[in-house]
C-alpha cells in the first residue's frame, strides 16, 4: 500500500516538474522571440505554364525602395501586413501572403495573375486575367493568347470579351481556329480565322455560342463542297442564319 502511494507521489511530482519546465520554455521562447533578429527573406513565386512575370529580384527591389526589407530588423518590428499591401499594388500579383517563420525568417508566398486575353486597342495595351481583372503586359514573356484589337473599352474587355475568352479556353476547336478578335467602331465583333481568307462577322457577343455552333455546322457541311476560298465574308449576326458573301 505504501509502495503504491510512493509511486503516485513520484508520478505527481514528475508531472508537476514537466509542467513547470514547459511553462519556463514558453516564457523563455516568448522573451527570445521578442528580441529575435530577422535572419533573412524567403520569396516563393508560384508561376504557371506561361512562366514568371515577376522575379525575386524585383520583389526585393520594391521592398528596398519602400524601406521594408526585413533582414537585420527585430522580427517584432516587421510589419507583414504593410509588406502585403505594398506587394498587392503590383498588377501582376493575384495573392500575397507574408509571415514570420519559427526559424527567424520572413517568408513571402506570391501567386501570379493568369492572363487569358491580350488587348491591343486604341485605348491601350493590356491583359485580362482569369478573374476578369486587368493586368499590365509582360515584356519579358511571350504569351500565346487570343488577341483583341480595335475599339475596345475596358468595360467591354472585362465583361463580354472576358466571357468569350473563358469559352475559348474550354473549347479546343475554336481556340485553335480563332486567331484574332476585332472590335469594330460600332462595337460589333469580327473574327480573323487561322484557316481561309474569309472574314467572319459575329455581330455582338450575344448568343455567341449559338452563332459559333452554326458556323461549325457550315464548316462541316458546306466548306467541303465549295472550298475555303469561295467567300470573302461569313455573316453570323442574324439569328440562326449564316449569310455568305462571294468573292468578287
Amino acid at each position: 500500500m505504501k509502495h503504491r502511494r510512493l509511486l503516485r507521489l513520484l508520478a505527481l511530482l514528475a508531472a508537476l516538474g514537466l509542467l513547470l519546465y514547459l511553462g519556463w520554455m514558453i516564457c523563455s521562447a516568448g522573451r527570445w522571440g521578442r528580441d529575435q533578429v530577422c535572419r533573412g527573406l524567403i520569396v516563393s513565386i508560384q508561376a504557371d505554364k506561361n512562366g514568371s512575370f515577376i522575379s525575386e529580384a524585383e520583389v526585393r527591389d520594391d521592398l528596398r525602395r519602400a524601406g521594408l526589407l526585413p533582414a537585420g530588423h527585430l522580427l517584432r518590428n516587421v510589419n507583414t501586413a504593410k509588406i502585403e499591401s505594398l506587394l498587392m499594388k503590383n498588377g501582376m500579383i493575384d495573392q500575397a501572403h507574408v509571415y514570420k517563420t519559427p526559424s527567424g525568417n520572413v517568408r513571402i508566398d506570391l501567386i501570379q495573375k493568369t492572363p487569358i486575353l491580350h488587348v491591343m486597342s486604341v485605348t491601350g495595351d493590356f491583359y485580362v486575367d482569369s478573374r476578369g481583372g486587368l493586368m499590365p503586359v509582360s515584356r519579358s514573356v511571350a504569351l500565346d493568347l487570343p488577341l483583341v484589337t480595335g475599339y475596345v473599352e475596358k468595360r467591354l474587355a472585362t465583361t463580354d470579351l472576358y466571357e468569350f475568352a473563358l469559352f475559348l479556353r474550354q473549347d479546343e476547336f475554336w481556340n485553335n481556329q480563332i486567331e484574332q478578335i476585332c472590335v469594330l467602331p460600332d462595337q460589333e465583333i469580327e473574327l480573323v480565322m487561322r484557316v481561309g481568307e474569309m472574314r467572319v462577322l459575329l455581330g455582338t457577343l450575344d448568343d455567341f455560342r449559338e452563332k459559333l455552333a452554326n458556323l461549325r455546322l457550315f464548316y462541316e457541311q458546306a466548306i467541303p463542297k465549295v472550298g475555303w476560298n469561295k467567300y470573302s465574308l461569313i455573316n453570323l449576326k442574324y439569328k440562326n442564319q449564316v449569310v455568305c458573301t462571294r468573292k468578287q
